[in-house]
C-alpha cells in the first residue's frame, strides 16, 4: 500500500507541477499575445499616419501637374514623343501640335523619315529649352505669352 501511496504523491506532485506549468504557460501566452495585439496596434497605427502621408503627398503631386505650370510634362513628351506633337497639345497649341504631327506621319513617309526626323530633332531640342527654363520662365513665355516655337 505504500507504493500505492507514494505512487499516488508522485502522481499528484506531478498533477500539481504539469498544473503549474500549463498555467505559467498560459500566463506567457496571454502576456504574448497582449504584447502581439498592442503591436499590432502600433503597426496600423503607423501604417495610417504613412498612408494618410503618401495620399497627401499625391495629393499635393497632381495639382501641382493638373495646375497652371507645365513645364515637366511637357518637357519629358517633347523629348521621348515629340516628333507626334504630344507636349503642343498639352501645352494647348493644337494648330502646332497638327503640324508636327502631320509632318511626322505624312511627310515623314514621302521623305522616306527625313521629315519625322526633324521634327524629332526639334522637338528635343523644344523639351531640353523647357527643361532649362525656370518655373517662372517657362510659364510667362510658353503658357501665358503663348509662344508656340522655341
Amino acid at each position: 500500500m505504500s507504493d500505492e501511496k507514494k505512487l499516488s504523491d508522485d502522481l499528484d506532485d506531478m498533477s500539481d507541477g504539469a498544473k503549474e506549468g500549463a498555467k505559467k504557460a498560459a500566463d506567457k501566452a496571454g502576456d504574448f499575445a497582449k504584447e502581439a495585439k498592442e503591436k499590432a496596434s502600433e503597426f496600423a497605427k503607423e501604417a495610417k499616419e504613412s498612408a494618410k502621408e503618401f495620399s497627401e503627398g499625391a495629393r499635393e503631386t497632381f495639382d501641382k501637374s493638373s495646375g497652371e505650370n507645365k513645364k515637366i510634362l511637357a518637357g519629358i513628351l517633347a523629348i521621348l514623343l515629340g516628333a507626334l506633337g504630344v507636349h503642343k497639345f498639352i501645352l494647348g497649341y493644337n494648330k502646332e501640335g497638327i503640324i508636327m504631327l502631320v509632318v511626322t506621319l505624312i511627310l515623314g513617309v514621302v521623305t522616306c523619315g527625313i521629315a519625322a526626323s526633324a521634327m524629332g530633332v526639334v522637338s528635343l531640342i523644344e523639351g531640353i529649352i523647357y527643361l532649362t527654363k525656370s518655373d517662372e520662365e517657362f510659364y510667362n513665355t510658353y503658357q501665358v505669352g503663348k509662344r508656340p516655337w522655341f
